[in-house]
């Protein structure tokens, strides 16, 4: 890790307002930019990899050769030409430093308001600016876990070298971490500008709520401990929040990806006129988006006509295609496009994507998870009323499944409606069916599975001054 020591980044002359607080702050915030919008984090870490894509003529030259790899999870020939697809940033996701430059200077933020005399603060601002470190710190965390499986783990200031820490061990403190601050965060702000975008207790507890989801999936315990939490996390978001989240009407796609309502919980922010871009790959939409809504004449992949007659149901009504796609829905010669993300704020003809931000964490994420606990629980009743809420929203048939076959629909649920949010892969993985090839046509073996075939590549650099670090043996062997 190349992390620059507490000395070398504060003194006594720095912390003297809450603007520099609030400075240190946006830093975190980032970085955690830096590390996911400036190249193709998202769309392959979280909606590509195992997915059933198909490439079209649009991208039938070598260069996008990646997109074939990801699909079939080949990540090492994605490595050996790593020249070739240097523009995307492959390599960028192998390296772990900017999200441990969020953990470090999450601590020392931390640390300063334990330590420090800051009588420019109140008792509620060091609170909530504490949970806010915590919040930051433990989304890093579980970023680098879903990413790498075992990580160093690190909460206090010291930067000497460490181990890999099991994932459960991380993921466990992470929750209790997040349990003992998120009641300091506000519901949402008064301030539009940094709704959904600065760390709100519903962004804390949709965080909290995925990695008690990703313990349950891992864990050889008894899981339902995590799914109780997850369904009490679920149940206080959606009916203690004072009227701070709400699922907006489908007709109101475009407000609620451009970003900052009430259905958001954690975003990044984009916006054109101010010149916050992401990279031209960190966006879904540059994947699934052809002219008139990009310069290309066909969108570069479309998905398998068995996956996306499952996933949306040509005979069954659902407001879902009415917003989000158009009459092309199950086309497969290149004219098919995704219209969720569409706010284009930009000069005709230009190659530019669509002006909206980056969905973290969304209010209806956080209803589908408590769905899914209830459902573990065995509680079918309870995760029906839950899972409705979200197809009523969408104007589609009820769900009246049981059992299996509920845990089944409500999958489905997330992937339908969370479609090119970055959720994909990592619901494949973490519920384990990544394996079968019901749910991607190109599962996994379950020998790769368990030796971790799901994990990313770890970029030799973290070797370095490390005498105590390990490489993923899946990709080095």
């Amino acid at each position: 890790m190349d992390i620059t020591q507490i000395d070398k980044l504060t003194g006594n002359n720095y912390w003297t307002s809450k603007n520099d607080v609030e400075q240190y702050l946006g830093g975190i915030y980032g970085s955690f930019r830096a590390a996911t919008m400036s190249n193709i984090f998202f769309p392959a870490s979280g909606d590509l990899r195992c997915a059933p894509i198909v490439r079209t003529s649009a991208t039938s030259g070598p260069g996008r050769d990646y997109l074939s790899f990801l699909r079939s999870n080949n990540l090492n020939a994605i490595f050996a030409r790593s020249s070739e697809f240097s523009y995307f940033g492959f390599e960028q996701i192998t390296r772990w430093n900017t999200f441990y430059k969020m953990v470090q200077n999450a601590n020392i933020l931390y640390y300063e308001l334990e330590n420090r005399e800051m009588p420019f603060l109140s008792d509620a601002d060091v609170s909530r600016y504490k949970a806010e470190a915590v919040f930051l710190r433990s989304l890093a965390y579980f970023f680098m876990v879903r990413l790498y499986g075992d990580v160093p783990f690190y909460t206090t200031v010291n930067t000497d070298p460490l181990p890999r820490t099991n994932m459960l061990t991380v993921l466990q403190n992470i929750s209790t971490d997040l349990d003992a601050h998120d009641q300091d965060l506000p519901w949402t702000f008064d301030d539009p500008s940094i709704v959904a975008v600065r760390a709100m207790r519903g962004s804390a507890i949709a965080l909290n709520m995925h990695i008690n989801m990703w313990i349950a999936g891992f864990t050889t315990a008894d899981k339902s401990m995590n799914y109780r939490k997850v369904a009490e996390l679920g149940r206080e978001i959606m009916e203690d929040n004072n009227g701070a989240y709400e699922l907006l009407p489908l007709s109101r796609t475009r407000e609620i990806f451009k970003g900052r309502t009430k259905e958001g919980l954690f975003e990044i922010v984009q916006n054109y006129n101010f010149g916050e871009t992401f990279h031209l790959s960190a966006s879904f939409s540059d994947y699934v988006l052809r002219a008139p809504n990009k310069v290309t004449p066909n969108s570069y992949i479309y998905y398998e006509s068995r996956f996306f007659e499952k996933l949306y149901p040509a005979a069954q009504q659902d407001l879902r295609k009415v917003y989000w796609f158009d009459e092309y829905i199950y086309n497969t010669t290149g004219l098919f496009q995704c219209l969720k993300f569409l706010n284009v704020f930009m000069e005709e003809g230009e190659d530019a994507n669509p002006d909206d931000n980056q969905m973290v964490f969304r209010y209806v994420d956080a209803i589908l998870l408590r769905a899914e606990a209830l459902a573990e629980l065995n509680n079918d009743v309870e995760a029906r009323d839950v899972v409705n809420v979200v197809r009523r929203r969408a104007q589609a048939s009820t769900i009246t499944e049981e059992g299996d076959d509920l845990k089944d629909a409500i999958w489905w649920e997330r992937a339908r409606e969370l479609f090119g949010e970055g959720n994909f892969y990592y619901d494949l993985v973490r519920t384990g069916k990544v394996i079968n090839s019901e749910y991607t046509s190109a599962p996994m073996s379950v020998a790769s599975y368990r030796s971790g075939g799901w994990t990313w590549p770890i970029d030799a650099a973290a070797l370095a001054n490390n005498p105590f670090m390990q490489l993923n043996n899946f990709w080095t062997n």
